[in-house]
């Protein structure tokens, strides 16, 4: 009963900071996950603004890699967001979902990014990018 009685608190004060005008900060919220099938799934991103939840190649270093794959996502809280990726992703390897905008491109809703690019990239909350880092089981 605490756990139930917890969830409902959360939820309602999520729903009264949502009524105030104080929108959840964006996030990617996604676990380790077989990738054999070609896809890879963040239970949650949320977004400032319609875009797009990017999947970039990584390592140790955690630096932006290649894009192989990206889905695009609405303004305020997406679930389960599947991305196909576009490369074989084989056990182990680390991948950065990331999430970007739909910002200074030429076309609205078709993704435009290209590594160091300005079109749809990347959003930042006080200069960090907005991720999270996973691996391929």
């Amino acid at each position: 009963m605490k756990n139930a009685l917890s969830t409902l608190v959360f939820a309602l004060s999520a729903s009264a900071a949502m009524a105030a005008g104080h929108a959840m900060p964006p996030a990617v919220d996604a676990m380790d996950q077989d990738m054999s099938g070609g896809t890879v799934t963040a239970a949650t991103v949320v977004a400032p603004a319609n875009g797009w939840l990017v999947v970039h190649r990584t390592d140790s270093e955690m630096k932006p890699g290649p894009v192989i794959g990206y889905a695009p996502i609405k303004e305020g809280e997406n679930a389960n967001v599947t991305a196909i990726l576009q490369e074989n992703v084989g056990s182990g390897e680390m991948l950065m979902l990331m999430v970007h905008g739909e910002d200074g491109g030429m076309s609205t809703g078709v993704f435009e990014y290209t590594l160091g690019a300005k079109e749809d990239g990347p959003i930042r909350v006080d200069d960090a990018l907005v991720m999270t880092v996973i691996s391929a089981n």
